[in-house]
């Protein structure tokens, strides 16, 4: 009885590992029969591996440029091989590369850099998020007081908040700078910040928030009701906060909490 050859799924499974340098020798064979050298398979393995490191420095310049070339190829080879890209669009690949950083040993003592890599990812999602249209203001006139207070926004998708123990934006902006002396001049103790990323019409915008705005936002974005946020940030300038956010277009929509719980909001 002749061999059986080998089923599409599992000469794309063999050349994924191969691709990949998973080392199964079970599926070394498949490609012996069915496919083609492993020469000639390294070279499809060396370009996939180009396209993906070249992605993740686009994606990651700032974190690419803190370590240094070798540094950087050396990281996104091994995040590779444990996060293969799941789509074939490339611009947002790397979305688990900040989280790889933190437990990647050779950049332990760098402690700033998942943060950066965290910030250079909102970045990315920034520029090239979806373009909905915006929440007409006019909309929420006539809406009387209990209702409002239940307003539940929805945020725009280029629009997201980081905090983080370091002065990250600082340190991304001097790098992409390429200037030393303000890198130098960076205070890495000097306290947590809080930053909202969003997309502006010529630019990427990255504003630092003092602590109760940023806890006001962090509501809102996350979909709590108005109420909600107005009491978790205390601060009563918060209502000229959301006038902010209404004017500068950092909603798509807006629902009553009573409605998405199923309760109908008070006529």
């Amino acid at each position: 009885m002749g061999q059986a050859v080998p089923t599409l799924l599992e000469v794309q499974t063999a050349m994924r590992h191969k691709l990949l340098e998973c080392g199964d020798p079970a599926f070394v064979g498949v490609l012996a029969d069915a496919l083609m050298p492993a020469d000639r398979l390294n070279i499809y393995r060396n370009t996939s591996r180009s396209t993906l490191t070249k992605a993740l420095r686009l994606n990651f310049p700032a974190v690419e440029r803190l370590v240094g070339e070798d540094f950087f190829a050396a990281a996104a080879d091994s995040f590779i091989t444990r996060e293969p890209p799941r789509t074939a669009w490339l611009d947002l690949y790397g979305e688990g590369f900040p989280k790889f950083l933190q437990g990647f040993e050779p950049a332990r003592t760098l402690v700033y850099l998942p943060d950066v890599a965290r910030l250079e990812c909102a970045v990315s999602r920034a520029l090239h998020a979806g373009d909905p249209e915006l929440l007409e203001i006019a909309r929420l006139t006539g809406i009387n007081a209990y209702d409002r207070a239940h307003i539940c926004f929805s945020t725009h998708p280029s629009v997201s908040l980081l905090s983080s123990p370091y002065p990250v934006d600082a340190i991304w902006r001097a790098v992409l700078a390429a200037n030393d002396a303000a890198m130098r001049a960076i205070d890495l103790g000097a306290g947590v910040v809080h930053l909202l990323i969003e997309r502006r019409e010529d630019e990427v915008a990255v504003t630092r928030l003092d602590e109760p705005q940023w806890t006001f936002a962090a509501a809102l974005f996350s979909g709590e009701a108005l109420a909600v946020a107005l009491e978790a940030c205390g601060d009563p300038d918060a209502t000229s906060w959301l006038a902010a956010h209404l004017a500068a277009g950092h909603f798509t929509g807006f629902a009553f909490e009573g409605a998405l719980s199923g309760k109908a909001p008070r006529s």
